[in-house]
């Protein structure tokens, strides 16, 4: 028999005890602790300190007696749980502890506070924290509450736990932490409590309708854009395409022909790409406009180098007028001189041509005669200069260029003037190759009415004379102040050409002279400006000079003469600083054969 003995610190008594008897160990089953070998009972609630006693049933006092398998008993305070009866432990029970050598069971203590209750005791828990009864019936305990951690007897030893931490919410919720607790926010158009061990999240019938047609609207969407993209590829395509046959109903193939045909002109000129003029001439706007004519409009760019240029976009032209494009190009990649525009480049991608020129800076000579407002013309001698500069680039048209090159529209209008007022010809839109042993060209007639060869007007036959009556009448527009074609009071339009001409067989020229020259320019020196310009605007294109003839008598009279340009410039200058040219002005017509019609020349154009 197996008792316990125990005190609660006020009185002592013996609790609960158990029996077991042993006949046959064969008898016995694993496992049960049934009073057959093993017997167990439970330990009185209330004791603080016990104490074990095992008897023989029927005796006093010694206990140990032989058996045949074992003379020992055992008697042990052990958690309920943990021991298993077999029936070798009565033959050998062995649980020791290695370091002393004696049994060793694990015993289950409960630690409580004082031996009063929760509402008796001096001691109260801690925040956060809750007091309850000790489960042997004897003092209280404190633990945390519930969502809280710690040691619940220390001054704040109960944390809040975040349980936010261990993801208690399905995926689709969203986890917020709170004092000793925590939420899970179903999303938008969902409910219940997002809890993976409660209802989780319920979608709406409302929003799932919504959902639907949120998809519907997005596949749509991204279907929207495939289709947008496929469009974008195939108008690519079509832009590729575009610009090819543009390429090729500009001429480019026709282009490339001429220039490698030309040894050292096609690394001198430029292709530019569209998209480079677009972005010079700001989309070519209004404001970039420098000037229109007869064969198209010069907007002002910058390019991505910051250079300043002129940009020339054609008209749009038929198959004739495309060979004329081309012409200009093929002219102007050959030469390199100091009075003729510099040619810098060509775009053929786009439905109308475009080149690409140096920019020169003084406008017209046209704007630098004829704008209203200039207080200071330009003097006797730099308007003998400028002659000599036009003069020289037309012989060197004539003369040294290989084949031969007839302008065929000069005009003041096509003479620009740079930051040193040098001249240089311009506009080679309607020039022409002379092939060699050729003297003269039957083409279609082309220029500008008041410049235009009488004779070439008649007989559609083109030749170096022709550009030198146009120059007659540019010298005539130098000595005169007058337009190529000007209102003549009640006479109406009058011809600058052909009353130049009367006027000096009539020895009448005095009278249709600018002032200025007539008080800056010696008689002498005038009469053989005056007669050499009479020459060049003869009818008969066999008594006019040859250009490289007029370029060497105004290169005499340069020589014999002071050249007061610098006292004058300053002057000149105030002359730039007028308002725009009058784009409306109908003095200058052009005329164009191929159509048969008068066509608007602008002052500015170039």
């Amino acid at each position: 028999m197996a008792s316990i003995h125990g005190s609660n610190g006020q009185w002592h008594f013996t609790g609960g005890s158990c029996s077991t008897s042993c006949t046959n160990p064969s008898d016995m089953i694993n496992g049960s602790c049934a009073e057959n070998g093993c017997c167990q009972t439970s330990i009185p609630k209330g004791m603080s300190e016990y104490s074990i006693a095992i008897s023989r049933i029927g005796s006093v006092g010694n206990i140990n007696r032989t058996d045949d398998f074992n003379p020992c008993s055992y008697a042990f305070i052990v958690d309920k749980n943990w021991y298993n009866f077999s029936v070798s432990d009565l033959y050998n029970f062995t649980i020791k502890n290695h370091e002393t050598g004696n049994l060793q069971v694990p015993v289950v203590l409960n630690w409580v506070v004082d031996t009063k209750s929760c509402n008796e005791a001096t001691h109260t828990c801690d925040s956060n924290s809750v007091c309850g009864v000790s489960k042997n019936s004897v003092g209280y305990s404190c633990n945390c509450s519930q969502g809280y951690q710690g040691n619940p007897y220390l001054s704040r030893g109960c944390q809040d736990i975040n349980e936010c931490a261990d993801s208690p919410c399905i995926s689709t919720s969203v986890c917020t932490n709170l004092p000793g607790t925590y939420k899970c926010s179903c999303p938008t158009g969902h409910y219940g409590d997002g809890k993976k061990d409660g209802s989780g999240c319920i979608i709406k019938a409302s929003y799932r309708v919504i959902q639907v047609a949120v998809g519907t609207i997005l596949g749509c969407l991204f279907l929207l854009i495939g289709i947008l993209l496929v469009l974008w590829a195939l108008r690519k395509r079509k832009d590729n395409k575009l610009k090819q046959k543009f390429f090729q109903q500009n001429g480019g193939f026709l282009l490339k022909q001429q220039l490698s045909s030309r040894e050292g002109c096609i690394e001198a000129v430029k292709i530019f790409t569209a998209k480079e003029l677009k972005q010079a001439t700001n989309n070519y706007a209004q404001s970039q406009i420098l000037g229109r004519g007869g064969n198209g409009t010069v907007y002002k760019g910058i390019l991505p180098n910051h250079r300043t240029v002129a940009i020339k976009k054609s008209r749009k032209v038929d198959e004739s007028q495309v060979e004329q494009f081309i012409n200009e190009v093929v002219i102007l990649s050959q030469i390199n001189h100091r009075n003729i525009v510099k040619l810098l480049g060509c775009c053929l991608e786009t439905e109308v041509p475009t080149l690409v020129y140096e920019f020169v800076t003084n406008k017209t000579l046209f704007h630098h005669i004829h704008s209203e407002g200039c207080n200071s013309p330009i003097s006797w001698d730099n308007r003998i200069r400028i002659a000599a500069e036009i003069a020289e680039a037309l012989t060197y048209l004539h003369s040294a260029a290989s084949p031969p090159i007839i302008h065929r529209d000069i005009k003041s209008a096509n003479i620009l003037l740079d930051d040193n007022y040098t001249a240089k010809v311009s506009d080679f839109g309607a020039s022409k190759l002379v092939p060699l042993d050729y003297t003269q060209i039957s083409t279609l007639v082309q220029g500008t009415l008041g410049y235009l060869d009488p004779e070439y007007l008649r007989s559609s036959q083109l030749t170096e004379k022709s550009d030198v009556y146009s120059f007659g009448v540019v010298l005539a527009e130098l000595l005169t102040g007058k337009k190529a074609v000007y209102y003549g009071g009640l006479d109406g339009e009058t011809n600058l050409a052909m009353h130049f001409v009367t006027s000096v067989k009539e020895d009448r020229v005095w009278d249709i002279l600018d002032d200025q020259i007539m008080t800056t320019g010696g008689k002498e020196k005038l009469q053989v400006v005056l007669k050499l310009a009479e020459r060049c605007l003869r009818l008969k294109r066999e008594e006019r000079p040859t250009m490289k003839e007029v370029a060497m008598e105004l290169q005499g009279l340069r020589r014999n003469q002071s050249h007061p340009w610098v006292a004058q410039k300053s002057n000149e200058v105030e002359c730039l600083l007028v308002e725009p040219l009058d784009l409306n002005s109908r003095n200058i017509v052009e005329y164009n054969s191929m159509t048969n019609e008068a066509l608007l020349s602008l002052d500015g154009g170039r």
